[in-house]
């Protein structure tokens, strides 16, 4: 009788832990890695089943959407939306490099603009996991140099510095500014040393978002490693989850090999600001950024109480209803009526406008690449508001037919 009733107990254990519970391992072993149809993780994750008849009515709006507002001749780039790994929809068009016929596909990294910063912010947070730093620390416990006092780690991650901006330091030194030199994230930092230029507004008083504090958050990535941000990067976080198409853009090495960015049908010329990282300059695809995503629902990756630092406004302050927020390297909207939370982040960068949304609370992936300018990646938000905010919101409007001709 005792042993009926353990082996009654243990079956019920395995019915409601297994498969037919509706949920499912996406972890690296889950499913055959040439299996198209899904985005394997390097850490095991439990999630559900994703239903056939989910896939259908999701993809059929989602191609309506794309067809509608984001794929045209004036867009190039990678696009893809994923539930707990299963691709719901995915397509790729246009040229890395037209000149040589190159065609952008899965496996083609594509520059991220300032959708860098997400993946710079985790890397700070992994970090702080190891208790190598810690998010309230300041700015001159590791680089003693560094002329504003008050600058915190994370008033560095959520744009509350205060820092001029590193576009305006032309301007604000007018005739000495060199506009022949590439500069590095060394030579900003000097240049803040040197001219201690006045605070946008004080440290931690406003949100400002400003590039220079993620050229700064890059610095004290490699103190705090003891290797250059490339290394630091690959190790700290495109290493672990499996990003084997992600990479640090290299100013002296990669600028023949890299995708291209255009517009309209010129490719960008470079410019001094090329060679700085941290703020931009990480090239992937839409399916590595899946998998960063996945690895982000793994505390052997990140803590979810740390992570939800991240997810946390800082930016909008006082205000009782507020449209929009930043967080720690991710941004929010409010949606209506309820005030709804997503998170995203957009980036621009020469012809590349990209667009990463991780819907939390449905366990889906959306992304947008396109290295041919244009708004029209941006159109992604309006798409998720709608179909899993329920709530049609025109978020972004992509550009004018007319503009794009004209470009």
């Amino acid at each position: 009788m005792k042993l009926t009733f353990i082996t009654f107990f243990l079956s019920l254990m395995c019915y409601f832990s297994g498969p037919n519970s509706g949920q499912a391992d996406i972890g690296a072993n889950t499913h055959n890695p040439d299996d198209s149809l899904f985005v394997k993780s390097n850490f095991p994750i439990r999630m559900g089943k994703v239903s056939e008849t989910y896939i259908s009515e999701k993809r059929h709006y989602i191609d309506s959407f794309y067809n509608k507002n984001i794929n045209s001749p004036f867009y190039s780039g990678g696009f893809i939306v994923v539930k707990n790994g299963r691709v719901l929809y995915e397509d790729y068009k246009g040229y890395a490099n037209a000149r040589t016929g190159q065609k952008i596909d899965k496996n083609t990294p594509i520059h991220l603009a300032s959708v860098s910063k997400v993946l710079t912010c985790t890397a700070i947070l992994r970090l702080v996991q190891q208790d190598n730093i810690m998010l309230d620390q300041k700015v001159i416990d590791w680089l003693p140099d560094f002329p504003y006092k008050s600058t915190t780690i994370r008033t560095l991650l959520n744009h509350r510095s205060g820092l001029q901006h590193y576009a305006n330091f032309p301007g604000l030194m007018k005739k000495r500014w060199d506009r022949r030199k590439i500069l590095t994230n060394q030579d900003v930092f000097d240049l803040l040393v040197q001219n201690k230029f006045r605070l946008v507004t004080p440290n931690d008083t406003h949100f400002d978002y400003c590039n220079t504090n993620y050229v700064i958050l890059a610095l004290i990535i490699e103190k705090a490693t003891g290797v250059n941000y490339r290394r630091a990067m690959q190790e700290l976080v495109f290493k672990p989850l499996g990003m084997t198409n992600t990479f640090v853009f290299d100013y002296d090495n990669d600028r023949e090999t890299a995708s291209k960015s255009y517009k309209g049908n010129m490719i960008f010329p470079w410019d001094q600001f090329d060679n700085l990282y941290g703020d931009k300059n990480i090239y992937s695809t839409p399916r590595d950024l899946v998998k960063f995503d996945l690895g982000c629902y793994s505390p052997n990756f990140i803590d979810q109480k740390l992570l939800q630092e991240a997810y946390f406004g800082y930016s909008a302050g006082k205000v009782a209803k507020p449209i929009k927020d930043y967080g720690l390297g991710m941004r929010m909207r409010f949606l209506p009526p309820t005030g709804e939370k997503m998170v995203y982040h957009n980036g621009w960068w020469h012809g590349n406008n990209t667009s990463f949304v991780p819907v939390k609370k449905d366990t889906v992936t959306v992304v947008c690449l396109g290295n041919k300018y244009s708004n029209r990646p941006y159109s992604t938000l309006s798409m998720v508001s709608s179909l899993f905010y329920k709530k049609k919101t025109e978020i972004e409007t992509p550009v004018p037919t007319e503009l794009e001709l004209g470009e």
